[in-house]
């Protein structure tokens, strides 16, 4: 991500954001729930990965989040 500070919470949190949403397309709660982040935080790294174009909101509400195939560096946590 180029317009974002990389600090090291942030990647770690981004990365289990993007591996739960390789699997299948989920909305901010339930990623909230498996990620043991909290709600603001999914949602503002969620935000974040829009503006860069790696994630797209899908349906309407409740919005459910894909990836577009861009991606970001994962690390392993």
């Amino acid at each position: 991500m180029r317009k974002v500070r990389n600090v090291k919470t942030g990647l770690k949190a981004r990365t289990k954001i993007l591996f739960a949403l390789e699997k299948e397309s989920y909305n901010a709660l339930f990623l909230s729930n498996i990620s043991s982040l909290s709600y603001s935080v999914v949602l503002y790294h969620l935000n974040l990965l829009k503006k860069e174009n790696i994630v797209k909101r899908g349906r309407k509400r409740p919005y459910y989040w894909l990836l577009t195939g861009i991606g970001q560096k994962k690390l392993i946590p």
